[in-house]
Formats: C-alpha cells, sequence, structure tokens
C-alpha cells in the first residue's frame, strides 16, 4: 500500500522523474551538495539522508530481484550517498549489502551500520562473525545493540571488538514506544556513540525526551521508520503538496516528511528504506537546499494532526 501510494505521489513530480536518468556525470557533480551533520564522538561527517535495508533487502534469492538494488547502491555513491543500515534479523539484507559493495568497489566510501540482536556472550560474538562474514568487510563503522537485546552483555562485547579495531563505533536501537523509558535510562548509564530510534512526523514521541537526551549526552541519532510505517504517504494520499512547503525547497511529499526529521539539530541521519532508484533520488533531495527552521517545523505539524 505505502509502494504504490508513494509511487503515484511521485509521478506528479516531472523534475523528480526526470533527474532518474541524470548522467552519472550529473549525478557526481551533485555529491558535494548533500547536507552533512557531525558525528558528536568524533567530528566526522555524514549525509542526513541514508538507507535502511528492512523489508526489501529481506528475500533477495534471485539476479532479477538484486540488479534493482545494485543499481541503488550504484547511484547512492555517485551522488554522495554514505549510510547505509542493516541487521541481521533482515534476512539476506547483510549479504546483499555485502555482495553488492564488493561487485561496486564501493566499500571504502560507504558508512555501513548494522545491528547485534542476539542473547549471551557466545550467541553475540557468533552473530558479530556472521555479520562481518555477510558484509564481506574487516571493519563494520557502526555496530548497535538491536531493541536493547541483552543489552549490557552485548555492549561489553561490542566496546571490546571496538577496542580491538573492528568496530568504529557502538550504540543501541529501538522501533518500539514501549521501549523508550528503557531506552532513556540505558542513555544516561552508558556512554555510546550512536542511537537509533523511530520517529516520523506523525510519531513525534522520540522528540519529547529521547533526541534531547541525546544532544545531552553527546550521541549521534539514527531515525528509522521516517514514514512512519507509511501511514504518512496513506495521509497525503491524492492531496498536493501545501504552497509553503517550497520555502524549505520540498519538491515531494518524501523530501516533506524527510525534511521535518533531519531539521531537528540533534539527529544526525534519517534511513528510509530505499529500494527504487526513484526512491533514492527523491529522498538524497531533502538532504539538499533550506531545512525547515522551528516554525516551519511547527507548521508542518499542525498540517498533518489536521488531515
Amino acid at each position: 500500500m505505502m509502494q504504490q501510494s508513494r509511487r503515484e505521489l511521485l509521478k506528479a513530480g516531472i523534475g523528480v522523474a526526470a533527474s532518474i536518468f541524470l548522467p552519472s556525470a550529473s549525478l557526481l557533480a551533485q555529491a558535494t551538495s548533500l547536507i552533512q551533520r557531525k558525528v558528536p564522538s568524533t567530528g566526522e561527517s555524514l549525509p542526513i539522508i541514508g538507507i535502511g535495508t528492512a523489508r526489501r533487502y529481506e528475500a533477495v534469492l534471485t539476479e532479477a530481484e538484486r540488479a534493482p538494488l545494485r543499481e541503488v547502491l550504484r547511484q547512492f555513491k555517485a551522488m554522495g550517498g554514505r549510510v547505509i543500515d542493516t541487521a541481521p534479523s533482515y534476512g539476506t539484507a547483510e549479504t546483499v549489502v555485502g555482495d553488492l559493495m564488493t561487485e561496486l568497489k564501493s566499500r571504502e566510501s560507504l558508512f555501513i551500520a548494522t545491528k547485534l540482536g542476539a542473547r549471551g556472550g557466545d550467541a553475540g560474538i557468533e552473530q558479530l562473525e556472521q555479520s562481518f562474514k555477510r558484509l564481506r568487510t574487516a571493519t563494520i563503522d557502526l555496530i548497535a545493540v538491536h531493541n536493547l537485546q541483552d543489552t549490557q552483555t552485548q555492549l561489553r562485547t561490542l566496546r571490546q571488538w571496538k577496542q580491538a579495531g573492528r568496530i568504529r563505533y557502538v550504540g543501541i536501537t529501538t522501533s518500539f514506544e514501549r521501549q523508550h523509558s528503557e531506552f532513556a535510562q540505558t542513555m544516561r548509564a552508558e556512554a555510546l556513540d550512536f542511537i537509533q530510534v523511530d520517529y516520523a512526523l506523525d510519531n513525534r514521541i522520540a522528540g519529547q525526551r529521547i533526541l534531547p537526551l541525546a544532544a545531552d549526552r553527546g550521541m549521534g541519532v539514527m531515525i528509522n521508520l521516517p514514514f512512519g510505517r507509511g501511514r504518512l504517504f496513506t495521509a497525503v494520499q491524492g492531496k498536493s503538496l501545501p504552497p509553503w512547503a517550497s520555502e524549505c525547497d520540498c519538491s515531494s511529499w518524501g523530501q516533506f516528511f524527510l525534511k521535518y526529521i533531519v531539521s531537528h539539530p540533534a539527529v544526525t541521519c534519517a534511513l528510509p528504506g530505499t529500494a527504487k532508484v526513484e526512491y533514492l533520488v527523491d529522498n538524497l533531495g531533502a538532504a539538499r537546499g533550506r531545512l525547515p527552521d522551528a516554525a516551519m517545523r511547527r507548521r508542518m505539524e499542525s498540517f498533518i494532526d489536521g488531515l
């Protein structure tokens, strides 16, 4: 339902559709124009829009299924994208990302984030080794404890691997509001490089406590479910962008939703699921031009709340 809705919405955006067919030189020319944010613990800069690999990368078994994902990752690199987020629980996703990075010789230019969702020290180590094997890399940029699974045990392991140089950053994730209290407690108790949390224009709970706490604690923030599990595209089906959206250089609903997220000062990067080039081009458009200020953010909230 969400994919069909977005496809229909994008058909109205001739400029976006045309940009899908930009020659590679034009894509490369855009590479430096993506807005970047710094990782608080190191100062490393990352583009504010990345790629999530849940769902569409989870059951990829044939070349026909892999081909469009290869083109997405090829153009992602060409357009200056860097952050790709995956997880062992996403079926074939780690393997697909690892294989395609190797084919495209793009590993050095990418920031790879995955997750650790095991219980028990030995099981955690086994899962980590599998992630390295599937991703076909000697170093993973970020590994986060997935949905607070056995957090203390797995953080100990991750810190040991970070000290050994196999991991660059460690963190924790959640995509469930019911975990936010425990999540905040863990953020207060632990020194973390990153958190990943669910946040969208129609799901602003994390903005009340989690995001301010991340800023206070000096933690980078990645955002999952930025389209509210598809609810946002469904809510605006058949509706035109409000004219004032042009004041923050939004040319599509996807950019409207993403620019709201990445305009929050605590957010480092949003991770929309991206399995088609047309969506990639549209999503990365949210990392260019003006971002909403505080007044515009309130206006966007009021608009979506009024639907």
